[in-house]
């Protein structure tokens, strides 16, 4: 009887064990149909003109919300992000980040790295270093939106998951990046304008625009 018993908890476990693993492989290829489907969507975009709200939630609870503008040339991978407290500025080679409180401008490499999570890369990013699965579907308002979790490969990323929804046209709702200190980022798409003309000065970094600025140069 007891070896009976340990065969029957041996088989059951097995079961259990396939089943579980057949559920995240489902909710796996679920998920990447659905991420496909909104990189196709965006791949067919030259450029971007998105309105956006973000809310930072620290691990004590604290919050800090506010909003922008993201213009984006995928072409040339440049793009401008406005915020209240913030401006970025990328030529597609190097980085500006204006701080009007301190009256700074740090300049920084653009980085390429596909595990990033930057405006050049916000609808491809998932393509390598992540694992993800399907969410159940969730509402916000009268609309249904698809949930996706990514979780990083890289256990030294400071990403502990990063959550996104979708909606029924296939664009972005919001992104939600978890850390592991506990603290969490989520950016609301407001507005979406795709194919629009962009002039191109406005990715070119004007140091006149910004007069008592000082300069740090991290390169």
């Amino acid at each position: 009887m007891k070896t009976i018993s340990i065969t029957r908890i041996l088989l059951l476990a097995l079961v259990s064990f396939n089943i579980v693993t057949a559920e995240a492989q489902t909710k796996a290829a679920t998920a990447k149909a659905t991420l496909d489907q909104v990189s196709k969507k965006y791949d067919s975009y030259r450029t971007m003109m998105v309105d956006f709200s973000f809310e930072a939630t620290q691990a004590d609870g604290q919050k800090y919300t506010d909003a922008g503008s993201l213009k984006l040339d995928k072409a040339g991978n440049k793009y401008r992000i406005k915020l209240n407290a913030q401006e970025i500025i990328s030529d597609g080679k190097a980085v500006w980040s204006i701080l009007p409180e301190d009256k700074e401008i740090q300049v920084s490499e653009v980085d390429n790295s596909s595990e990033t999570l930057g405006p050049q890369n916000l609808f491809t990013f998932y393509r390598t270093g992540y694992t993800y699965a399907a969410l159940a579907d969730e509402r916000v308002g009268s609309r249904s939106l698809k949930a996706i979790q990514l979780t990083p490969t890289d256990k030294s990323s400071s990403y502990a998951k990063i959550k996104l929804r979708v909606n029924s046209n296939n664009h972005i709702h919001d992104i939600t990046v978890y850390d592991k200190a506990g603290s969490s980022y989520n950016y609301t798409v407001t507005a979406l304008y795709v194919n629009q003309k962009i002039p191109q000065g406005i990715f070119n970094f004007q140091k006149n625009q910004f007069p008592n600025f000082e300069v740090v140069d991290l390169r």
